[in-house]
């Protein structure tokens, strides 16, 4: 089905909108400052010296072409002065040309700092935020752009520095140029204004453009990712998608380009159109002064003088503003990059948060808790009521979409409850400090990542300080039965995994999931959650595992979800979900004299064995 044309134009973003992007440049400047002030004001003063060599430059190019004309004149020569001139002006075309490099060298490297700075904030600022935000699209939307123009934060910083440059330039030419006929400003003024009025039409344009396809910009570097992927590349060549994902991205990245070009075409035209306008008043100015020259008013020199001051003008005040416009475009997207820094968790956080207790006494309560996501009406989970006790193994059953994961969410707070509350030794979880409740727990989920790290760090994920404890990480290993994984591997715990990068082994779904467990183990938590946690597992790894799990969390507390009925049974009591709601809660005999869900699905899946 083909897709709706974008509407690009009622997404305009009109000057005074660019314009007041500008409030972000001084906090801009501030956070470039502290990565590193140094180079910084070494950068900045710089650009003052090299700013006031330009117009200096042109005044002894004046001295020396009237030294000249002098010399000619006279009978006796000496060239003392000119030589002097001469040498002085060499002088400081080489002080020049070292200052602007030093300047590129520092923009440079400042531009680098920052991008790593902001980069870093960006993965600091993304853990910060609720999970709710996070699987929201809108929000997606909004980190998209905080994360796009990391390049285009750098051009920023140069831009805005050149601009101040070139406003001190623009300042000692004008000085020049008035010093000797004012009047020449006038036709400076005419000779500039059609770029004025051209940068204003199109300000914001390629900004609006780029917020309006922010969706789409994501659906294609997904079809980028999606038909050219070590991933997806099993399922693109059985099912023949090659072509089907080639041609939806050629068929939306063709509609993006048809709305680009029609913009840079007129820009383009617009821009041609003015330039006439300008060239013409800048060589009307040129004929004034070539004019005055002739009538015997201004001397050789000051011909020199006032011709390249006024060609120098008339481009730095065009480079001025078509800079101008490209730095507030820059600063639409400083704007989403800092809305995206002062985003706040979607969710009450306590003044004042208690301290967790050392051991668990009591144990956790759902009471009476329900759950459904921002923007929509439907119930996740709602009137759940039950406890978790202290040392308890705890199992979750239901068919998928019972609402198992989302408790489990809740429990650790990536989401807020919609209604009801949850307790920890009967104080709400949510007067407790989040980031030192969540290390309360140790979690491996169903989705657990793979990350295409080292072994090593595979493992110590589950408490990443104690990467360098060998003895730890060797008991993780031997509990999660991920010592053969180890023992397997050419590098052992230095060995890379994955595809991407050079050196990397990829690992069976039962040996990554081994892993995982490892990661659970590796934390010394007072909870352990495992979502899943053995179904990659064959029949036999799967009960060791679990034997173990059972062995070696003898006093804490532990919440299992697992379809395998083999294994949820062991648990201390198994709670059972369905339409997000408890169904029935007891032990594994308890429910099988039920004779309800739980006994329907046990007797199921025990018959498909037989």
């Amino acid at each position: 089905m083909p897709r709706p044309k974008k509407s690009f134009e009622t997404n305009n973003i009109n000057f005074r909108e660019s314009f007041a992007s500008l409030k972000f440049i001084p906090r801009f400047f501030k956070e470039i400052r502290k990565v590193n002030p140094m180079l910084f004001y070494a950068n900045i003063s710089g650009r003052l010296l090299n700013a006031v060599l330009p117009v200096i430059m042109l005044w002894l190019g004046k001295l020396i072409i009237d030294e000249v004309v002098i010399q000619i004149a006279a009978e006796s020569k000496d060239l003392e002065r000119l030589w002097m001139l001469v040498a002085a002006e060499f002088g400081l075309a080489i002080l020049s040309d070292l200052l602007s490099r030093g300047i590129s060298l520092s923009d440079s490297l400042l531009g680098d700092q920052y991008s790593i700075d902001t980069s870093v904030r960006i993965i600091k600022k993304t853990s910060e935020l609720n999970l709710d935000q996070l699987e929201d699209s809108e929000f997606y939307d909004k980190l998209e752009r905080a994360r796009q123009q990391t390049t285009g934060r750098v051009a920023l910083m140069s831009n805005t520095l050149t601009q101040a440059e070139d406003l001190v330039v623009i300042i000692s030419l004008l000085t020049g140029v008035v010093s000797f006929e004012p009047w020449l400003i006038v036709l400076l003024v005419v000779s500039i204004v059609p770029t004025i009025i051209n940068e204003i039409k199109f300000s914001g344009t390629s900004y609006s453009l780029a917020r309006s396809w922010t969706q789409e910009r994501r659906e294609l570097d997904y079809l980028r990712y999606a038909g050219a992927s070590d991933v997806t590349a099993k399922e693109v060549k059985l099912f023949g998608l090659s072509n089907y994902l080639a041609d939806r991205f050629k068929g939306l990245s063709d509609t993006y380009y048809l709305q680009s070009k029609k913009l840079a075409k007129q820009r383009a035209g617009w821009g041609a159109f003015f330039n006439v306008i300008g060239t013409g008043a800048y060589y009307g100015a040129y004929v004034f002064i070539i004019f005055r020259t002739v009538a015997g008013i201004f001397s050789l020199g000051d011909l020199t003088f006032l011709s390249g001051s006024f060609n120098r003008l008339r481009s730095k005040l065009q480079g001025f503003f078509t800079r101008f416009t490209s730095i507030t475009d820059s600063a639409l997207y400083l704007q989403d990059y800092f809305e995206f820094l002062d985003l706040s968790p979607a969710e009450n956080v306590q003044e004042e948060s208690l301290s967790l207790p050392e051991k668990i006494k009591k144990g956790f309560e759902f009471r009476d808790v329900g759950f459904k996501y921002p923007k929509s009406e439907k119930w996740v989970v709602r009137h759940i009521n039950f406890e978790l006790k202290a040392g308890e193994k705890l199992a979750f059953v239901g068919e998928n979409g019972a609402g198992k994961t989302t408790l489990i969410k809740l429990l650790l707070r990536f989401y807020e409850p919609t209604e009801g509350e949850i307790l920890l030794d009967d104080i709400p979880v949510k007067n407790y400090d989040q980031v030192a409740y969540r290390l309360y727990f140790g979690v491996i989920f169903q989705d657990f990542v793979r990350f295409e790290l080292s072994l090593r760090e595979n493992i110590a994920i589950g408490e990443i300080d104690e990467i360098r404890n060998q003895s730890r990480i060797d008991t993780a290993a031997e509990k999660s039965l991920a010592r053969e994984v180890v023992e397997d591997l050419p590098l052992g715990y230095e060995q890379p995994l994955g595809k991407r990068f050079k050196h990397g082994k990829d690992l069976s779904g039962g040996q990554w999931q081994k892993i995982a467990i490892a990661r659970a183990y590796m934390k010394d938590s007072e909870v352990l959650i495992l979502d899943e946690p053995t179904s990659a597992l064959d029949a036999r790894a799967e009960t060791e595992a679990f034997q173990r799990f059972i062995q070696l969390t003898q006093g804490k507390t532990a919440v299992i979800i697992s379809h395998r009925f083999s294994t949820v049974r062991i648990a201390d009591r198994i709670m059972v979900l369905k339409d997000g709601a408890v169904l029935e809660i007891g032990t594994h005999q308890e429910l099988m004299q039920n004779d309800k869900l739980y006994a329907e699905l046990f007797n199921l899946q025990a018959a498909g064995y037989q």
